[in-house]
């Protein structure tokens, strides 16, 4: 007789539509409140969603537990340039390509460079350059915006500037907007460009927030530290493709957007020590980044020392018997034997229904659109709970996505 592990459905023949929910536009918040830690805070334990305030995070989590939060920093992606006919053409910068592909790296680096970008209004941008001049201290700076192919997704475009003192950082920062979700279908503003960071925000490379993160004030750290709750940061720059809905029947149809990752050895060890604790990540793009070192480790141990994690690996590869902590002591190896300090890595991680958690015990999350990639998430971490938890959201007039209220599941055991 087969067992219970053999007949569960393999996440990819899961139909879309089984994970979907009524949105009314109404529900979305458009703005967050005045105060970050002054929203609701669903709490889901042993399948009873109950109203508490984010306040009270720091009683709901038991002591000894690890957070972990992504310090990923999102940068200001949308560069807007005029042409003389008056038509305006959007670039929106994903990721870079030349010189160089890691962000910090990149954004450092003087003129020119290649980004791999999207392009709003391109049937109006058939050739030629665009410009955009902009004042950074005292210096005059002409940007230029060069196509230089086209690519299935997007384009690779040159940067070019006139003063090689400047860094693309600098010049991100000061020509760019910042990229607030689509479907707040407003322009924006001036309080955006704070309230659409995290206040732990560290490294330059999202188009997104780990959202779940912006909840968190200094006052909910100190309560967490006398509590005795640990945390830890790690890196997931967060791409255009977290907004992507799943539109195929099935979720196989779905191609999983890749993301950056950097881990820093201490971080893992932080990990290796609490191994036998509550582990929590703030935000599924700290939780994926946290599954993913499992599957790293199984691919180091195949002899693929790319760090990068596929879409399907986690189903592709459960036969092998390794245990977390041999996970997570098979990455410090490695790094210890090639005198790494960091893992740069990938990762196209779909976590769906049918997915058995290495490390997390719980999640702390914001609410997630339908049909979306983040609810599969969610559902495989509380399973068919999460219809009753959107519906209660739904009931006592919960405020949804990304500026939106937050949740705190609690998991499976280890």
């Amino acid at each position: 007789m087969p067992s219970i592990k053999e007949i569960i459905v393999h996440p990819g023949k899961l139909n879309i539509e089984e994970y979907d929910y009524n949105l009314d536009d109404s529900r979305i918040a458009k703005y967050p409140l005045d105060e970050r830690d002054s929203s609701k805070l669903l709490y889901l334990d042993s399948g009873i969603p109950m109203n508490k305030a984010f306040k009270q995070l720091p009683e709901l989590i038991t002591s000894d537990s690890l957070l972990l939060f992504n310090k990923t920093k999102v940068v200001n992606a949308r560069l807007k340039f005029k042409k003389i006919t008056g038509a305006i053409i959007e670039v929106f910068c994903l990721e870079p390509v030349e010189p160089v592909k890691d962000f910090q790296l990149a954004f450092q680096q003087n003129s020119p460079v290649v980004w791999k970008c999207l392009v709003g209004n391109a049937k109006r941008w058939k050739s030629g350059m665009l410009e955009l001049v902009i004042q950074i201290e005292d210096s005059v700076i002409c940007l230029t915006a060069e196509k230089k192919l086209q690519l299935s997704d997007g384009y690779l475009i040159e940067f070019s500037w006139n003063d090689i003192d400047i860094t693309f950082s600098q010049i991100i920062n000061r020509s760019g907007m910042i990229p607030i979700p689509p479907y707040l279908n407003r322009k924006a503003e001036e309080s955006d460009n704070k309230r659409y960071q995290t206040i732990y925000a560290e490294d330059e490379g999202s188009v997104a927030a780990p959202t779940a993160g912006l909840h968190f004030t200094e006052s909910i750290f100190n309560a967490l530290k006398i509590k005795g709750v640990e945390v830890d940061s790690l890196t997931l720059h967060v791409g255009a493709g977290t907004f992507k809905p799943v539109v195929s029947k099935e979720v196989d149809g779905h191609e999983m957007h890749m993301e950056k990752i950097v881990v820093h050895v201490k971080t893992l060890e932080h990990i290796l020590r609490k191994i036998n604790y509550d582990i929590i990540p703030v935000g599924t793009t700290s939780m994926r980044t946290l599954e993913s070192f499992y599957w790293m480790a199984i691919n180091l141990l195949q002899g693929d020392t790319s760090f990068s994690v596929g879409q399907w690996d986690a189903y592709k590869l459960n036969n092998h018997k390794l245990s977390n902590r041999e996970a997570i002591e098979t990455l410090l190896r490695y790094l210890k034997e090639k005198n790494l300090s960091e893992i740069h890595g990938e990762t196209r991680l779909m976590i769906a229904p049918g997915y058995e958690f290495k490390f997390a015990t719980g999640l702390i999350t914001n609410f997630h659109q339908p049909k979306s990639t983040l609810l599969l998430l969610v559902s495989a971490l509380v399973g068919d709970d999460w219809k009753k938890v959107y519906e209660f959201a739904l009931k006592n007039e919960y405020r949804f996505l990304s500026y939106g209220d937050s949740c705190f599941f609690r998991g499976p055991c280890k």
